[in-house]
């Protein structure tokens, strides 16, 4: 994982945690931490990274940012006891004062309700209003792209990143055999351009609560869509996202246009 960097310029710091980071990383999503990391020191901005594992408790008072990969189900079902035994009481309380809390596929389900697989309940931290349930159906795999639902914030940051792009559109890759229905709490992340989301039914794609949000795009998502890492970056931070440093981000940009090539869009 990157290390902590110091903070020349801005005197912010970003304080992120990232939850089982040796189980819960099977899509390479720890290039998520990198381009967090990345983009932060490019602006001067402090990055701090602490990993809570198995077994290890977790300050709500410490991380301005929570992080939950995707894993196989074995690894999921630890991860999912030792959330409830050990951190979920944290995140409920690291949410309330407005910390970001971010989940990936597996990551996503286990910030809901449940996760049912046949006669087996796995049960999650209820952060977000979403049922997942293991149907008797092919999984869902592909290319994805989805308009995201952010606010006058996000077209803002999707306008100044895409520059010429249309804004909102988060683009990634999906792989999950759980289907995840969003309860009345829950507001979808985005609509469904291209691929499945959620269900592969409902056109919607990822739940948001607040500054809790889950999503299925991964490949990882950060790298294909640095606009919406620095909406991350500012939320965490309690900042607009138009008062972070502008980047050159020529590469970032072709990352982005090329995922929402692969998706068709």
């Amino acid at each position: 994982m990157p290390e902590a960097v110091a903070s020349p310029g801005t005197g912010r710091v970003l304080r992120v945690c990232a939850l089982y980071p040796d189980l819960m990383n099977i899509y390479a999503d720890r290039g998520n931490l990198l381009v967090l990391e990345r983009r932060c020191r490019w602006r001067g901005i402090g990055f701090e990274l602490a990993a809570s594992g198995l077994g290890e408790s977790l300050d709500p008072a410490a991380h301005e940012l929570f992080y939950l990969g995707g894993g196989q189900d074995r690894d999921q079902r630890l991860c999912a006891d030792d959330l409830l035994e050990r951190k979920r009481d944290s995140l409920h309380a690291g949410a309330r004062r407005g910390a970001v809390v971010l989940g990936v596929c597996g990551g996503y389900q286990l910030l809901g309700h449940s996760y049912t697989l046949g006669e087996e309940r796995i049960q999650g931290v209820e952060l977000l209003d979403v049922e997942t349930v293991r149907e008797d159906s092919e999984r869902l795999i592909g290319n994805v792209a989805i308009e995201v639902s952010l606010g006058q914030e996000g077209a803002q940051s999707g306008d100044a990143a895409a520059r010429g792009a249309a804004p909102c559109v988060l683009a990634g890759f999906e792989n999950h055999g759980g289907r995840t229905y969003l309860g009345s709490g829950a507001d979808p992340l985005g609509r469904v351009l291209k691929g499945y989301g959620n269900d592969g039914r409902s056109g919607m794609e990822g739940a948001r609560r607040g500054n809790t949000i889950g999503t299925y795009l991964h490949g990882p998502l950060l790298p294909k869509n640095a606009w919406f890492a620095d909406w991350l970056i500012a939320r965490a931070l309690g900042i607009e996202p138009d008062q972070l440093a502008p980047l050159d981000d020529a590469l970032e940009r072709e990352a982005h246009l090329g995922a929402r090539r692969a998706a068709g869009v």
